[in-house]
Formats: C-alpha cells, structure tokens, sequence
C-alpha cells in the first residue's frame, strides 16, 4: 500500500472515529445509524481505488445498505431494529468491497463467503497494515543516533501513553491514589469520561480504517482467481466425491418418510379424520402444535438437497426425479405448518414470534420454489444468491408491517370484534404481553381505548401512563441523534391520551 494511500485512510478513519464519537455517545440508535452509514459508504466511495470500476449489478448493494439502516430510525422495535442494523453492516462491508471493482453478486456462493471473510478480517486487522503503511521512510546516509537512544525513545514511545492510561484509571478509581498524584504532579486529574471516549474513538476509527482499505486496495487474494471459474457451469464435476448411485439411496429414503408425513397430514390435518380416535387428542389439539417442528425439517430437507447437488459427480434423470419430488413433499410440509400456525394464531392471537415463524414460511416456500428452478436448470450454486434476496426481502416486508403495530392491532381486533374468535378460541386481553410491545404499538392501543371494555381498559390506560413517563422527550438538545419516527409517534400519541 502507497505510503500517501495508508495516510489518507489513517486520517480518514480517524475522523470518521470523532463522528462515531459523536453521534453515539449518549443518544440511543436512531437516525444517527443511517448518518454513520452513509458517511462511511461517502468516504468509501471517494477513497476507491483508482481505474477499478465497481460491477453495475453491484449498485443494489449501497442501497439496501442505506435502506436498512434508514429503517433503524422509523421502526422502534428492538428486535427489527437489531435484524435492521446487522443487515445493513453486511451489506455495507459487502459495497466497500464492490467500491474497489471487486465484483460481488456475480460470483459463487462460495466465494461471496469467502469476500465476507476477507472482509471481516479487513475489519479487524487491516488498520494495523495501514498504520505500518504509514510509517514514515528511513533515508539513507541521514546521521543516525546510537542504536541504545533509538530504544529508549521508542521505548518511551510506547510506554508513556500507557503510564498515562493507567494513571488516569487509578485515578479515577481511588481516591487516595490520585490525592497522591496530585501531591506529586501538582495539578490534578480528573478526565470524567474522556478516556472511554478516545478508546471508543480509536476502536472506531481502527474497524472502519480496515474497511476503507477494502476499498482503497481491494483483496488481492480474491482477485487473483478467476471470475469465470467462480462463476462457471457446474456442469464439470469432477471434484464431486458423491456417487449418484448413493445420493438416489439417500433421497429414496428422505422421500419416504417425509411422504409418509404427508400422506399422515392429507389424511388427518387436511381431511379431517378423526384424530382423537388415532392419537387421542382433538383436532384442535392436534393441529395447533409443532409449526416449529416443521420449519426446522423443510429447513432440513432444503439443505440435504443443496448438500447432495454441491457434491454429487453426475445428476442422472431418477436423481433429478426425487430431488423434484423431495422439494414438492417439504412444500406440502410447510403447508402443514403455515395451517397449524393459522389455526393457532385463530384460537390465540397474534404474537411477534409467531409473525416472524410465518413469515419465514413465506421466505422458505419462495426458496423452495428457486431451489426447485435450480435443480432444474442444473444452477443450485446461486440459491445462496437467492436466499440472499429472499432475506432481504423478507426484512424489508417485516420493517413495512411493524410487527408490533400488527400484533396490537389484531389482538385488540379481537376483544372489539368477538366474531373473529372461534368458539374454542381464547377472546381474553393479553395485558401483560401488550405492556412489553416496543413503542411501535402505543398508537395502536391508544386509539383503541375509548374502544376497549373493562377491566382492560383500565389496566391498558395504566399502562400507557407508565410508557409516557419513560418516553418523555430528553432535556439535551442531542436528541435529534436518536430520532426514530416509530417513538416520536408513540409520544405525540401518548400525549394526546386524555
């Protein structure tokens, strides 16, 4: 790396370390996450390397990014948010590396691991490489001093930032120790939080540095191997180790007992045979219980298929056959699960769990379905790419339902509206587990009170009175890092609540 390169990214990553600083400290995650990310994606662009242009397919990359962290400040959900703000550093690492020309999307599963990889480790240690890229030049015939006062100066280098560190920590933990250093320098330390902060500065400025090289330099190890052969037919398998023979026994026997399954839930689930008489339990019973279950054996059978198709040395036409057959029985599984879940969210309402388990079904029936067009077509290398897509999309539909505005609105749904819930259903107020909603659902439940009958009324008015005294807008004027549409809403509700 150029010895002016290395500066630039040193400096670079030590301001984007103060923004850090200062759009963290204190405030919680708000609009300040997007701010960050876009500033980092800014410098990333303008620090690129050079005569490398990114890959146009790559450009979805930068938006998701902003996309997601942007949805960090308008929905107030702890657990979106977090899926939120991990989805937008993974697709901002991946743009800083597609910002050197890297191509990104267009290569294997595999290989797009193996940039995140790099990418990661670029995080970690590469601003120790740009710190030893920085280092000024040794000129030759200049007088050099004796080789002892080279290593007491370093030495005094590395040790006095240390003293300091240490002093400042004894200080601010015993007193008598820093009495003592009072005493003995004559001024006194009393830095508040000022260490934490440049360590926090440093730590900072030391990841994004890492990434910033990413674009500056790109990943030569990467590089060096061929786009094509990432990314050509897997016709050619000659390193395949599985025989075809033993992938047509494996799937014969997943096939039957996954049929078996389904044959079972034609009958029992879909049919309506009598389930008390074959397993001792009501239908009611029975059908409300093991979604989980489910998803966890189509997420099973999927990788089985993908696992056979990565390694088998030759697809004949019977393998082809029931590995179709295989993702048309876990399709009938999934059907399974999406029904017993239905039939439990009737009787019992809505959770945020169980939104979530029913949209993965949804993400998971879409999976299969590519993973079906990929043995198809012989092109099951690039179901990591779809599911990529799959997830995002999945994301962006659960940041525009707001799970927790969606769960209030049905469960109060059902206590205005009795119809809804059947007969063996349960029509009580879940009070406590409303209570615990994120702020996404205030709105909800405020505009529903003069709707509500009592006692629910009253508990879920106390318990609006409450949330209002823990959102009260802060004293600071930094609030407006924090911002988040979701919790301003909740506010001007909760102050309109008579």
């Amino acid at each position: 790396m150029p010895r002016t390169t290395a500066r630039r990214l040193a400096l670079a990553a030590l301001a984007l370390g103060i923004v850090a600083d200062l759009l963290f400290d204190g405030p919680a995650l708000g609009l300040n996450v997007p701010i960050f990310v876009a500033a980092i994606l800014g410098v990333a662009w303008v620090l690129r390397r050079r005569g490398r242009a990114p890959d146009p397919l790559d450009a979805w990359l930068p938006v998701s990014s902003l996309v997601l962290a942007g949805f960090v400040a308008v929905r107030a959900d702890p657990i979106v948010g977090g899926l939120d703000l991990l989805a937008a550093l993974v697709c901002t690492g991946a743009a800083v590396a597609a910002f050197s020309g890297l191509a990104v999307t267009r290569r294997s599963a595999s290989a797009v691991v193996a940039t995140g990889a790099w990418v990661l480790e670029a995080g970690l240690a590469g601003a120790g490489r740009i710190l030893a890229a920085a280092r000024p030049e040794r000129r030759h015939g200049s007088r050099r001093l004796p080789e002892w006062a080279g290593a007491v100066g370093r030495g005094l280098l590395l040790g006095i930032p240390l003293v300091l560190i240490f002093a400042v920590l004894f200080a601010s933990a015993d007193p008598i120790f820093r009495r003592g250093l009072d005493d003995v320098l004559g001024l006194r330390i009393d830095l508040g939080d000022l260490p934490g902060r440049v360590l926090f500065i440093l730590a900072s400025a030391w990841f994004v540095g890492g990434l910033l090289s990413v674009a500056a330099t790109g990943i030569p190890a990467l590089e060096r191997s061929s786009l094509g052969a990432a990314a050509r037919s897997a016709t050619i398998r000659a390193d395949r180790v599985l025989g075809t023979t033993e992938a047509i026994v494996v799937l014969i026997a997943v096939d039957l007992v996954v049929a078996l399954f389904v044959g079972l839930q034609l009958a029992y689930l879909f049919g309506g045979l009598d389930t008390l008489a074959a397993a001792g339990m009501s239908y009611a019973s029975y059908a409300r219980r093991g979604y989980f279950e489910l998803v966890g054996a189509a997420c099973l059978a999927g990788g089985i298929l993908v696992g056979l198709d990565l390694n088998i040395a030759r697809r004949s036409r019977p393998y082809l056959a029931l590995a179709i057959g295989l993702v048309g029985l876990t399709a009938l599984v999934l059907a399974s699960a999406a029904l017993r879940l239905q039939l439990y969210q009737d009787a019992y309402g809505w959770t945020e769990l169980r939104l979530y388990v029913a949209v993965s079904i949804v993400a998971l029936a879409v999976t299969l379905a590519a993973l079906a067009l990929g043995l198809a077509l012989d092109r099951t290398r690039w179901l990591g790419h779809a599911m990529a897509g799959i997830a995002v999309v999945s994301l962006l539909a659960l940041n525009v339902l707001a799970p927790a505005s969606f769960v209030a609105q049905r469960n109060v749904d059902r206590i205005i509206h009795p119809e809804l819930v059947p007969a063996d259903g349960q029509a009580g107020l879940d009070a406590e587990y409303l209570a615990v909603l994120p702020d996404d659902a205030v709105p909800i439940l405020v505009a529903a009170l003069p709707q509500l009958p009592e006692p629910d009324a009253t508990r879920i008015r106390a318990m609006l009175v409450d949330r209002r005294g823990e959102l009260a807008a802060p004293a600071d004027g930094r609030w407006i890092l924090s911002w988040n549409l979701g919790r301003e809403q909740a506010r001007a509700a909760l102050a309109a609540m008579p």
